[in-house]
């Protein structure tokens, strides 16, 4: 609802997290835990572990929120979720320069292999942790292959390792690798590969 406002009722499905919580025509059709399948013990063994990690990192800003508990996964960001743009556009720069993220990622696949956890860097400043097999091509076993002629994706972290990478590469899926994460980007793709004309600008969904 943040991104999309009121989404569950705009379009004919709506995934949220991979699709871990999928609607259809308004409808919740499923839900699936996080905590349901690795236990408040191995919760707590991941959360711990990574608080300890991140606040050994040598990084020039911390802010806050650096574990996002979701339905179906963690979103773990050594900067913290409330830093501004400003510091979100500089922390990008420094984590490609430095490998911050992706550092951190293989010594927690090393920690936590019993876990058969999947790790994916996604956006500026933050990956997702979730249990394997719980990426974006979770969201096509809600739509029947009898029902759909083609499916495209369009997605900025299209790489592997990218949290697009999966369905991207999915054999059900027609994939598009876009420029960069602005809306305006996967609009003007779309209206090239639909011939539809595509919108200037976008307001945000709130002003609706």
């Amino acid at each position: 609802k943040e991104q999309l406002g009121d989404s569950p009722n705009l379009f004919d499905y709506c995934f949220s997290e991979n699709g871990l919580l999928a609607y259809k025509d308004g409808e919740k059709i499923g839900e699936t835990s996080l905590v349901g399948h690795l236990g408040e013990d191995g919760l707590k063994r991941i959360i711990k572990w990574t608080l300890k990690y991140i606040a050994n990192l040598d990084i020039p800003v911390m802010r806050g929120t650096f574990i996002e508990f979701r339905q179906g996964m963690l979103n773990i960001s050594p900067i913290g979720r409330n830093c501004s743009r400003e510091e979100r556009n500089e922390f990008e720069k420094f984590d490609l320069a430095n490998g911050i993220r992706k550092t951190m990622v293989e010594k927690m696949k090393e920690e936590f292999a019993d876990l058969n956890l999947t790790f994916s860097i996604g956006g500026q400043i933050s990956f997702d942790l979730f249990p394997t097999g719980w990426d974006k091509t979770y969201c096509l076993n809600y739509l029947p292959e009898a029902e759909f002629d083609e499916i495209h994706f369009f997605g900025d972290k299209t790489f592997k390792g990218g949290n697009d990478y999966e369905i991207f590469e999915h054999p059900r899926t027609i994939g598009h690798s876009i420029a960069d994460a602005d809306p305006l980007t996967t609009l003007n793709q779309l209206a090239e590969l639909f011939k539809l004309p595509a919108p200037e600008k976008l307001t945000p969904p709130a002003s609706h």
